[in-house]
């Protein structure tokens, strides 16, 4: 089991790796499809940006209306500042977080510890990085110990009543060869459909 430092390092270095994926696309067409139905890639980056502020705000207070997750409009000329924004509005958060505290997330109306809040962000970055990189017509895979997190995470997820929630579509059956694959796979992603 990864210790609160320990995710702390991979969340980090996850952003990072988003960082220069949102870089790459606001160098171009944000009106690209993404994995995510529904939603191009202004409508994913706005989302990123929404829940990273959100997460920040009710991990820095304890608590954060839904108001607070809301995406911003994004455009070429904004996306990687408010993406930045975000992103060390989340390190400012998470880094000196007291580890047995309390934190509501309204959006989902649940009461979670800031390291149950880090796994979650952990998840959502790994999965939209992805997202990202294949509406750029590239990949993106996250190291082993993001992948084993990530695939537990969207093995409890898929299991819900009802299954996937919101930007995770419906989950597809694991195949046992590949556990990122398979983690996309219970979050509602078809990595064989776009050639990952």
């Amino acid at each position: 089991m990864l210790t609160y430092s320990e995710m702390l390092t991979l969340h980090d270095k996850a952003l990072a790796d988003t960082t220069a994926l949102v870089d790459r696309a606001a160098r171009g067409d944000l009106g690209i499809a993404t994995p995510c139905v529904g939603w191009d890639l202004a409508d994913l980056l706005s989302h990123m940006i929404g829940q990273n502020l959100g997460f920040a705000a009710a991990v820095t207070t304890g608590d954060a209306d839904e108001a607070a997750y809301a995406g911003p409009d994004v455009t070429p000329a904004n996306a990687v500042a408010q993406w930045d924004a975000s992103a060390e509005a989340l390190r400012a958060a998470f880094g000196p977080a007291d580890e047995t505290a309390v934190v509501h997330l309204a959006e989902f109306d649940i009461q979670v510890t800031p390291a149950v809040a880090l796994s979650m962000q952990l998840l959502d970055a790994a999965v939209h990085a992805w997202d990202v990189a294949t509406a750029l017509g590239d990949t993106y895979r996250p190291d082993d110990a993001v992948t084993a997190l990530v695939l537990d995470f969207a093995r409890q997820i898929a299991s819900r009543p009802g299954g996937s929630p919101g930007v995770f579509g419906e989950p597809l059956a694991e195949t046992g060869v590949d556990p990122w694959l398979d983690a996309l796979r219970l979050l509602g992603r078809d990595p064989q459909a776009v050639g990952a």
